[in-house]
């Protein structure tokens, strides 16, 4: 990333609007945590502080969690980069954040219906947020998790799946004279490290257990046609080229534990009250829908009834 590209992204971050930084996870977690007593200043030669000072502008402090927190709202990409590459940055942006909000105070634009606007807009956010929070928390059982539990493991019965090796080339002449060599004793781990040409090479041509779904028809077919410790007897062709296959074990999966399932299933589980409740709201609301152009959208056909048996 050049620092151009990294310096928009830390502007974008640190002037984001309010919405954005009220959707933010960790946002919402720093918000929610007391705020750290001041530190008090740290000897000469002493360890920093735990939270120090790390920047003022016109007498407003900022200290190290200030940084972290900025961090936190940033792309991945840039928050995989060395903190001490971007800190100077990050304090800038803190120092001119500031700055423009003391500026756009002193203008008053906080009294402008342009703020005001955006304001009313995080406040709604803000409430539509905590409700259906609550909604989730009075709705939410382990009876409804251990149910969507069991729609799950009936929907996703355990596959077979098979663990192989490889040994791709581009050639079937190159495949021959491997088949060739492993009938003659070779080590197959060696001989994927030497003649392999993708990255499964550096560990021996392992690909881990798979189903059938996830590899190529051809190559899947074979595999899953092999006995344990079997090696093909002749190429494999796919569109990637010649393989030479290892069967080293095959298994049923093992379907997640309730309690591992648990977090993803609450998550799936919060979803549906959400849209539960909001289809709820809907069916007692009066709605008028219209078109782009303001004019009446036509009503939407009546359902047919029932027919009679």
């Amino acid at each position: 990333m050049s620092f151009k590209t990294m310096r928009a992204a830390l502007v974008v971050a640190a002037l984001g609007s309010v919405a954005a930084v009220a959707l933010s996870p960790a946002m919402a977690q720093d918000a929610a945590k007391p705020a750290a007593p001041a530190a008090k200043p740290a000897a000469a030669g002493s360890a920093l502080a735990d939270d120090p000072v790390v920047a003022r502008a016109n007498g407003k402090e900022f200290k190290r969690s200030d940084v972290i927190a900025l961090l936190q709202q940033l792309d991945p990409q840039v928050q995989q980069m060395p903190l001490q590459m971007i800190y100077p940055q990050l304090v800038d942006q803190l120092i001119q954040a500031q700055l423009v909000t003391e500026a756009g105070y002193k203008a008053k634009l906080q009294d402008s219906a342009d703020v005001k606007k955006r304001l009313k807009q995080a406040e709604e956010q803000f409430v539509q947020q905590a409700w259906l929070k609550a909604e989730i928390d009075k709705k939410m059982s382990p009876e409804k998790i251990k149910a969507a539990y069991d729609k799950w493991i009936k929907e996703n019965p355990p596959q077979d799946e098979v663990r192989a090796s490889h040994i791709l080339v581009k050639t079937k002449e190159e495949a021959d004279a491997i088949i060739k060599q492993l009938k003659g004793g070779a080590d197959f781990a060696k001989l994927a490290a030497e003649k392999g040409t993708d990255g499964t090479k550096d560990r021996g041509g392992d690909l881990d257990y798979f189903t059938k779904d996830r590899m190529v028809p051809e190559f899947a077919n074979a595999a899953f046609a092999m006995k344990v410790g079997d090696v093909s007897q002749a190429p494999v062709q796919t569109e990637f080229g010649f393989h030479v296959i290892k069967l080293t074990d095959k298994r049923k999966q093992v379907p997640p534990t309730l309690d591992q399932a648990t977090p993803q299933l609450r998550q799936m589980v919060a979803q549906e009250i959400a849209e539960d409740v909001v289809k709820g709201l809907e069916k007692t609301a009066k709605v008028e829908k219209f078109n782009i152009d303001g004019s009446p959208m036509p009503a939407a056909p009546a359902a047919p009834a029932p027919q009679k048996k």
